[in-house]
């Protein structure tokens, strides 16, 4: 079995809470089963997510300087150009609200992606804070995602496809 890089965790090392959170984000992707994918030279996991409207692509990320947790899921289609000041119409109207994490659309690409995170400084990273974190990055890319699509294309403006979405 492949060992990761990790430094060893006595209390006085640069990035030990973040390594030690690390640990804690692997044992609980393992327990809750999502069956992680170490990500080469980064304390990241790449994970999916099978979901009732979409199958999700998703990396979970230990910020080890910052002391912080980001869970990213992405959508598994790019907005064309044409359609991505259409996307982010709607995608701003989903923000609006949302009390845990947003939506981001990168113009450049047309990547969507949904980001929910928690700064665990000076704090230890436990399995609730982890599931508080993992879980709406996902459930919500689930629910919006069917809205997104109407919008790219062109079946429903997005005021159209957050009032269905919202409903």
């Amino acid at each position: 079995m492949e060992q990761p890089y990790q430094p060893e965790l006595d209390p006085t090392h640069e990035h030990a809470a973040g390594w030690s959170a690390w640990s804690t984000l692997k044992l609980f992707l393992e327990e809750d089963g999502w069956f992680p994918q170490r990500i080469e030279d980064r304390p990241a996991f790449r994970v999916y997510y099978h979901g009732t409207n979409v199958d999700l692509r998703c990396i979970a990320l230990i910020k080890l300087e910052a002391q912080q947790l980001i869970m990213y899921s992405y959508a598994p289609t790019k907005v064309p150009e044409e359609q991505r000041p259409a996307a982010a119409e709607y995608l701003t109207r989903a923000n609006y609200g949302l009390h845990v994490g947003n939506f981001e659309l990168d113009f450049s690409d047309g990547e969507v992606r949904f980001k929910s995170s928690i700064d665990f400084e000076d704090e230890t990273l436990t399995f609730t804070w982890i599931r508080n974190t993992v879980y709406p990055a996902v459930q919500l890319m689930n629910r919006y995602f069917p809205g997104l699509m109407m919008v790219i294309y062109g079946e429903k403006t997005p005021a159209e496809a957050i009032q269905i979405i919202e409903a």
